[in-house]
């Protein structure tokens, strides 16, 4: 993904894994007929050693955001973390620190459970830094969505 701001890109994957394990939710944006549709999620993720990048989320099993990811499977996630407030005396000098990360991708719903329970599991390893068991049961209780990302960018501003 194009980026103006070269001095703040992180390609780091070590660095990106640290942004994506301390943020708690990501917005996942959908296409909602003329108009984005965006929704904050608990995520958890993937990423293997070449940086290759999943997002696994949960909710309801209906609903607009059920609709609209079987209507139309492109997505986009932007994920944000170590927001501070810089404060100045002049009106341009304030500004923020923080660590984001955006991808592109497209997103499903899981079907088979022996994903969906792998998905969940990540979600709660990240939301919760435990591990669960979680049986086919209780996948039958949620959808579950899954971003295989096609392109992704992180960034951070640290002073």
């Amino acid at each position: 993904m194009q980026m103006r701001r070269k001095d703040r890109e992180v390609t780091d994957l070590a660095v990106i894994r640290e942004i994506l394990d301390k943020a708690r939710y990501l917005h996942l944006g959908l296409f909602d007929g003329e108009h984005p549709y965006i929704v904050p999620l608990h995520y958890g993720y993937e990423m293997d050693e070449e940086g290759k990048l999943t997002f696994y989320m949960h909710g309801a099993r209906e609903g607009h955001k059920v609709d609209l990811v079987k209507a139309d499977g492109r997505a986009f996630v932007e994920i944000d973390t170590d927001e501070e407030l810089m404060y100045s005396d002049i009106a341009c000098d304030n500004g923020a620190t923080y660590s984001s990360v955006m991808a592109r991708g497209n997103v499903t719903l899981l079907e088979d459970p022996a994903e969906k329970v792998k998905g969940l599991k990540a979600l709660m390893k990240l939301q919760t830094g435990r591990d669960f068991e979680i049986s086919e049961k209780m996948t039958n209780a949620v959808s579950v969505f899954k971003v295989d990302v096609t392109e992704y960018s992180a960034k951070m501003r640290t002073e």
